[in-house]
């Protein structure tokens, strides 16, 4: 009997063993490899909200018809919605950093990003919804729709004051990709 208690104890301290050696291998990512990971999800997202801005500009004064302009606004903003959607994913993979309130730190990217998610894809419907009959009407609309967005997007900026750590804005700071 005794034989088969330490057997028991035997497997039981291996398990247990393995299962420290996996709850301390779930913490998250350094500080630097969240930054690095965070700001190759970031660089192709500005690229994609500054191509949208200067299309959008163009749209609003090129001599096009309103067809012509609702349809290029729709595709335009879907760009940027599934861009903001593909870069708040991106932060998600990215983990929760190892610092204090990384949770936090991390919940406030993605909750960024997904309200600029939501402003574009509001925008592009209201844009859609518009009649094309008149142009004066459908560009008013398309202003409205655009100021909303703007205020929408300008609202969804991320709170850094609560999120502040030290170790993240260093690592921001120094790691290549946020170059």
């Amino acid at each position: 009997m005794r034989t088969c208690r330490a057997a028991t104890a035997g497997k039981l301290t291996v398990v247990l063993a393995t299962l420290v050696l996996v709850v301390a291998g779930c913490g998250g990512p350094s500080p630097r490899a969240w930054a690095a990971s965070v700001c190759q999800a970031l660089s192709p997202w500005r690229a994609e909200i500054s191509k949208l801005t200067s299309s959008t500009q163009q749209q609003m004064t090129a001599q096009t018809t309103p067809a012509q302009a609702k349809e290029n606004l729709v595709r335009l903003f879907a760009g940027a919605e599934e861009a903001s959607e593909t870069a708040r994913r991106k932060v998600e993979e990215a983990g929760v950093p190892e610092v204090e309130r990384g949770t936090e730190v991390s919940a406030g990217f993605q909750g960024s990003l997904g309200k600029m998610r939501d402003a574009y894809g509001r925008a592009r419907t209201a844009v859609d919804g518009l009649d094309t009959a008149q142009a004066g009407p459908f560009y008013d609309g398309v202003r409205a729709a655009v100021d909303t967005l703007n205020k929408e997007y300008d609202a969804s900026a991320l709170d850094t004051s609560k999120l502040n750590s030290p170790e993240l804005k260093q690592a921001f700071d120094e790691v290549p990709e946020c170059r």
